[in-house]
């Protein structure tokens, strides 16, 4: 199997000190690097969508006065220069005059599309809006990532405009959307595109929750940097299933059930059986040689009887004390708690008994209302939390807003402080490991929006744990999330499945081909 390397997301700190190794230690000038980002960039948006092109649709560029901007001009130019776009027939709307004195790229670039009879105005709050009405397609490269707060002035003004015409033009915006960046905020200005045009290695602010609505569809645009400098450039991962599932053992061809793992699940009650069957259901197709889920006894004969190949134990059956005892004769790999659960007194008991064994590496999920439960906890680097939105704002008190806004320092920071690795699950997915690992899935798949696609997720995770631990190569936290998102993630976005309403059930059954492909490929021996 190939092992297809992750791209990087970085922050905008981590973006420049990039650019200026590029500069001053591989001898790339700013000019080269902005030519070779609008030209790819112009390329890139050709092969993808080239029927824009064909009825010389009218072009109108934004343009601020940096290398966003410059890279804008850029594939304007390209785009005269190939005879895909007439000059006199697009319009060039730039933030500000250029001063007499001033030698950037973004003045010497003006200067060649000026000489090749593009019309040139200067934003002046008012008349430019009708080149906004009368374009087909509207280049954005009003500003870039290194903005500091919100937008003022022209730029504000500029972005304001491109969001509000009615005749709503295709936007595509250079690099990332206008407004964007590791400060931004929900309210701020922010150009929302069609498409965004991010230059490899991508800026991380794109794929924050609430900011990746407005970038659209994201293009990766490689081939301006060198592999060795962006390596150099950790960031964050940019996860999907063909770059993580090879970090998962294969299944052998000789393996028995005991050694593909099994999974133990405690889950479910009155009114939330459908949660526990889920869950069960995840780490079957995700590869559990076996799974044991013990529910009460209340709601035993309702999954008892249609459990299939899933062991279903009710809670009296454990100890005579009835504590909920995670100890007998079935010796579990990986144990998921909380799906469905509740938060009773008992519940705590059988949390505070799976927590003792984490600490002696046993891989320990937690999802739902096993994680309100561990609120404070303190765990061993062997558990996986998987919160949304408001679970996670629960456990942390951190605010929603910020939670969405800018999730990686604080998703960092509260993972080193419960040494655990947190799945937080929204539009895009954001994993954070205790070492400084950060992986990122882009989600915007509304098909996952209802309600049992995350008891799926546990599933998954508690499977793939499983099946490590039994390997004895370790216990990894960090890739076996990475897996499991991706492969929700796949199994939503699916030919098949991402443009209809699914149930979980329905998910699972594509999981289970997509993990058996990956994991089954010795079978056929």
């Amino acid at each position: 199997m190939i092992n297809v390397e992750t791209r990087r997301l970085l922050s905008a700190e981590d973006s420049r000190a990039l650019d200026r190794e590029a500069q001053d230690e591989w001898g790339f000038n700013v000019f080269s690097l902005i030519e070779a980002a609008g030209r790819l960039s112009a390329e890139t948006l050709v092969r993808r969508y080239g029927e824009l092109f064909k009825n010389r649709s009218g072009i109108s560029v934004f343009s601020g006065t940096g290398n966003n901007g410059a890279d804008a001009l850029v594939m304007l130019r390209h785009w005269i220069l190939l005879g895909l776009v007439d000059a006199p027939s697009c319009t060039l709307v730039v933030s500000r005059e250029p001063k007499n004195s001033e030698i950037t790229p973004w003045t010497k670039i003006l200067k060649s599309v000026e000489k090749m009879k593009v019309p040139v105005f200067v934003w002046n709050g008012d008349a430019e809006k009708d080149f906004i009405r009368n374009s087909d397609i509207i280049i954005d490269g009003i500003a870039g990532s290194g903005i500091s707060g919100s937008l003022h002035g022209a730029a504000m003004e500029m972005v304001n405009a491109i969001n509000s015409c009615d005749k709503k033009p295709f936007v595509v915006s250079v690099g990332i959307p206008s407004g964007n960046s590791d400060d931004w905020k929900s309210g701020m200005p922010i150009v929302k595109a069609d498409v965004t045009l991010a230059v490899d290695p991508q800026m991380r602010c794109i794929y924050a929750p609430a900011a990746r609505p407005f970038a659209g569809t994201i293009l990766n645009v490689n081939g301006i940097f060198p592999k060795e400098i962006i390596d150099r450039y950790c960031g964050a991962e940019l996860l999907d299933w063909e770059s993580v599932r090879a970090r998962i053992p294969d299944v052998k061809p000789h393996s028995h059930k005991y050694e593909r793992g099994t999974v133990e699940i405690h889950a479910g009650a009155e009114g939330t059986t459908g949660a526990a069957l889920i869950a069960a259901r995840g780490a079957q197709v995700a590869g559990a040689g076996l799974v044991r889920l013990v529910v009460d006894d209340g709601i035993y004969p309702i999954l008892a009887s249609g459990a299939g190949g899933i062991m279903v134990a009710p809670l009296s059956g454990e100890a005579d004390d009835h504590d909920g005892r995670i100890e007998g004769k079935f010796k579990p790999d990986a144990m998921l708690l909380g799906p469905g659960w509740g938060r009773a007194e008992s519940r705590a008991r059988v949390l505070m008994k799976a927590m003792e064994r984490e600490k002696a590496g046993f891989p320990l999920i937690l999802d739902a209302d096993a994680i309100e439960l561990s609120k404070n906890a303190k765990f061993n680097g062997n558990a996986i939390l998987t919160p949304h939105t408001g679970e996670l704002s629960r456990f942390s008190g951190i605010e929603k807003e910020d939670l969405l806004c800018r999730p990686v320092p604080m998703l960092l920071n509260l993972s080193r402080e419960c040494n655990a690795v947190i799945i937080f699950k929204s539009n895009v997915i954001h994993i954070a490991a205790p070492d400084g690992r950060i992986g990122i899935v882009d989600g915007m798949v509304a098909n996952l929006a209802s309600g049992g696609s995350g008891d799926l997720l546990a599933g998954f995770c508690a499977a793939i744990a499983a099946r490590m631990a039994q390997e004895g190569r370790g216990f990894d936290a960090y890739n076996c999330a990475a897996a499991a998102t991706s492969l929700l993630i796949a199994c939503a976005k699916a030919d098949n499945l991402r443009k209809r309403f699914t149930d979980p059930l329905e998910l699972a059954g594509k999981a289970a081909g997509l993990a058996g492909e990956a994991w089954l490929n010795g079978m056929e021996l």
